[in-house]
């Protein structure tokens, strides 16, 4: 949700369609400069995540961070800013930043894979009592991105130090971009299966549940509504209704918009709660 007017106004617009969750960017995601967090600003978000009864708060990390660039310059700006996003998180009382690891451009991928836990190790020295746990995202995999395949997150959860404060958020759009198929309920256990084996269900904090415009295997980041892609509506029928992952948190990124006056998330809620047995 948009935080434009105050971050506080992200929270309201999640109650509005009755979601009981919310992500919100913690500055502009297009831009490294950020203006100041006032206390008031901390005050009005978290009275309204209380009233209006809004729980698991979650931030995504701008997209101009890349942990795994070669290009030292772009490295050491990512950090920095990685950092100041864990600190916003930290004043507005958010527990967890949810970010994608990065692409290697020309380095390889063990490089690539390489630099990011050097930079999270960094982060966990320079801010060692900070409460917020970095959320490593799958991703689509274009072009040189890392974090498509279930081995990239395992190989970076194990390479951290301080591995209590990592774990990951897994997006439905992006697994099955990734090759990862869902739909059918046999594809949908052997894919959380080698999930429980690689990375484990105690490290998922989070799942962004998202429709693919693209094929599977497309390797293609592009989100759609809830059973209007390619995935289909059974697989989020098979995720609603696993008890592996009813205490977790789930959040829509799915286009904005209305149809008829109502609003797309809206819609999309609806989708989801009707798959709900």
């Amino acid at each position: 949700m948009s935080i434009a007017g105050g971050y506080y106004k992200a929270v309201d617009a999640a109650a509005d369609v009755e979601m009981n969750c919310v992500q919100l960017f913690c500055k502009n995601n297009n831009q490294w400069r950020a203006k100041a967090i006032s206390n008031k600003d901390v005050d009005l978000f978290q009275n309204a995540l209380a009233e209006r009864k809004v729980e698991a708060p979650l931030c995504h990390a701008s997209y101009l961070i890349n942990l795994a660039s070669p290009k030292d310059e772009l490295w050491e700006k990512s950090v920095e800013g990685l950092k100041v996003e864990m600190e916003r998180c930290e004043k507005l009382g958010i527990p967890n930043l949810v970010f994608h690891p990065g692409a290697h451009v020309e380095a390889t991928l063990e490089e690539g894979i390489e630099r990011i836990i050097v930079a999270i190790d960094r982060l966990h020295k320079e801010l060692p009592d900070c409460p917020v746990t970095l959320l490593l995202e799958t991703t689509a995999g274009q072009g040189t991105c890392i974090g498509h395949k279930f081995e990239h997150l395992q190989s970076i959860l194990q390479g951290v130090k301080d591995g209590e404060r990592v774990a990951v958020c897994l997006d439905t759009c992006h697994i099955f971009a990734a090759g990862y198929p869902i739909s059918d309920e046999k594809d949908f256990k052997a894919t959380f299966k080698d999930f429980s084996k690689l990375i484990g269900f105690d490290k998922l904090r989070a799942i962004h549940l998202n429709d693919s415009k693209k094929d599977l295997g497309s390797r293609v980041d592009r989100h759609d509504h809830i059973g209007e892609g390619k995935i289909g509506p059974e697989a989020f029928g098979h995720l609603l209704n696993d008890r592996r992952f009813k205490k977790i948190p789930m959040y829509l990124e799915t286009p904005k918009g209305e149809e008829d006056g109502v609003s797309f998330d809206a819609k999309n809620l609806a989708t989801l709660r009707s798959l709900i047995k």
